[in-house]
C-alpha cells in the first residue's frame, strides 16, 4: 500500500487542526487564521501539489532561543509546510511506534520522561546494574547524516514518493536575518518532523546496536534509557562497561555523530548496602534535567534520589529575574498570572517526591526578584516588605508540590 496515499486532504485536515493558533509565522508571513479563511481551498491546492510532485518547502525562518549561557537555534516553518510535516509525521508514528525498543520515552505517545526515570530507577534499585555510562551527543539534530536516515527510512517504508515528501522537509534552506544557507546535514530543530526523524535514527544507530550486537557478547546485563537524544546505558559488570566505552565513540562518528568529551563518562553507581556509613552513595550523574544519585532515608534504608540539577535551577531562577525586570512596568495583575504560569509549568516537571527543597528554592527566589523589581517601577511608592507581604494575600503564588511520583518507597 502506497503511504503517500495516506496523506489525503482529510489527513492534511487533520493535521491543520493540530497546529497552535499562536505559532511563530514563517517567511510568508500566513497565520493560522489567514490560512483557515480558505480551508478547503488552499488544502485541495496543497494536495494536488503534492499529488503532482509540485509540492516544494519554502526556506525556514531562524530564530535563536535562550539555553544557558548561549542560544539555541529554532526553525520555523511556513504553515503550509507544517501541515504536511504533521502529516507525515502521523504516519511514520504509526509505521514506527510498533518497532520501537521499550527503553526510548521521548516524544512517544503515553510517554513521558518521568516514565524514562522510572525505569532508570527501578533498574538501579534491583541492582540490574552497578555501571552508569552518562552520554551526550553535540549537537544531534545538526549533525545526523541525511543520507544515513534515509536509508535506515527504506529498510521499513517502500514507498518512494513518501521518502521524497520526507526528503524535501529535510533539504531546506535556512533564512537567517539576511543571509541565506542550505545545510547539507542535520534536520531543522524546531520542525514538526524531527522528533520522530530523530528516534528513527537513535533506533538505528544506539537502540538496535546494544539488543543486537552489543548484549550477544557481555558476560552480564546492559539497559538502555533513552529520552530522544539524551541516553544512559547501565552495566552489571564494569569489564563490559569498559568495552563499551571504548567503542561507542566510534559508532556514533560512523553515523556522523559525536559524544561530548566532557559530559560523556562512566561511572560506578552501584546501589550502596546498609551498612555504608556515608550520607551520600557513590557519585552523580545528570539525566533529563535532574541530579540522579543515592540517598539514606528516614528509615536507613538506600534509595535513588532525583533532584534538580544546580545549573538548571540557576538557569530558571535567571530566567525568571530577567522576565520581571522588563515587565516591572505591567500591571501587578498581568504579572502575577505570568509568573503563576511559570511556577505551575515548574512544578509540573520538576515536583517529583523528594525534590521539594529545590521547588521551595524556585518560590523563594521568585518572591525576592518580583518584590525587587516591583521595587524599581517608581521613585515616588516604595514596596516595603510588609507591603509586599500584604500584596501575596491579594496575588498569591503557587506554593510547590510534588505531582509526579517516581518511587513508592
Amino acid at each position: 500500500m502506497s503511504l503517500a496515499r495516506l496523506i489525503d486532504q482529510a489527513a492534511l485536515e487533520r493535521a491543520y487542526r493540530c497546529m497552535r493558533k499562536d505559532a511563530g509565522v514563517g517567511v510568508d508571513g500566513v497565520t493560522k487564521e489567514q490560512y483557515g479563511q480558505q480551508l478547503e481551498d488552499n488544502l485541495r491546492r496543497l494536495r494536488e501539489r503534492m499529488k503532482a510532485g509540485r509540492y516544494r518547502h519554502q526556506p525556514v525562518r531562524r530564530v535563536y532561543i535562550p539555553k544557558g549561557k548561549g542560544k539555541r537555534p529554532i526553525g520555523i516553518s511556513c504553515l503550509e509546510d507544517k501541515v504536511v510535516q504533521e502529516a507525515l509525521r502521523e504516519v511514520l508514528q504509526t509505521v514506527y511506534e510498533p518497532v520501537f525498543s521499550d527503553c526510548s520515552f521521548g516524544f512517544r505517545p503515553g510517554r513521558s520522561a518521568h516514565d524514562a526515570l522510572r525505569k532508570l530507577d527501578g533498574m538501579l534499585f534491583r541492582r540490574e546494574v552497578s555501571w552508569i555510562l552518562e552520554a551526550d551527543i553535540v549537537s544531534f539534530f545538526d549533525s545526523l547524516d541525511r543520507k544515513e536516515l534515509l536509508e535506515m527510512l527504506r529498510l521499513r517504508i517502500a514507498d518512494e514518493s513518501f521518502l521524497r515528501l520526507i526528503g524535501k522537509c529535510l533539504h531546506v534552506g535556512i533564512l537567517d536575518g539576511e543571509s541565506y544557507d542550505e545545510p547539507h546535514e542535520g534536520t531543522v530543530q524546531g520542525s514538526v518532523l524531527s522528533p520522530i526523524l530523530g528516534n528513527v535514527y537513535l533506533h538505528h544507530v544506539l537502540d538496535l546496536w546494544v539488543e543486537r550486537e552489543v548484549k550477544p557478547h557481555l558476560k552480564g546485563g546492559v539497559q538502555v534509557v533513552r529520552y530522544a537524544d539524551d541516553f544512559v546505558l547501565g552495566f552489571e559488570h564494569e569489564q563490559d562497561a569498559r568495552r563499551v566505552w571504548a567503542v561507542i565513540g566510534k559508532r556514533f562518528e560512523r553515523f556522523g555523530l559525536k559524544l561530548h568529551p566532557d559530559k560523556t563518562r562512566l561511572l560506578p553507581f552501584r546501589r550502596p548496602d546498609n551498612w555504608y556509613r556515608g550520607s551520600k552513595g557513590p557519585g552523580t550523574f545528570d539525566f533529563l534535567g535532574f541530579t540522579v544519585h543515592w540517598k539514606r532515608g528516614k528509615a536507613g534504608y538506600w534509595r535513588l534520589a532525583t533532584t534538580t540539577r544546580k545549573a538548571r535551577l540557576a538557569r530558571t531562577i535567571q530566567a525568571i529575574g530577567d522576565w520581571c525586570r522588563c515587565h516591572r512596568h505591567d500591571p501587578v495583575r498581568d504579572q502575577h498570572a505570568a509568573l503563576c504560569c511559570r511556577l505551575t509549568g515548574h512544578y509540573g516537571y520538576f515536583g517529583v517526591n523528594g525534590n521539594f527543597h529545590r521547588l521551595r528554592q524556585v518560590l523563594r527566589a521568585t518572591r525576592y526578584l518580583w518584590r525587587k523589581w516591583l521595587r524599581r517601577r517608581s521613585n515616588r511608592t516604595r514596596m516595603t516588605y510588609r507591603r509586599f507581604r500584604q500584596m501575596l494575600l491579594t496575588y498569591p503564588l503557587p506554593a510547590p508540590r510534588v505531582t509526579v511520583t517516581l518511587w513508592a518507597r
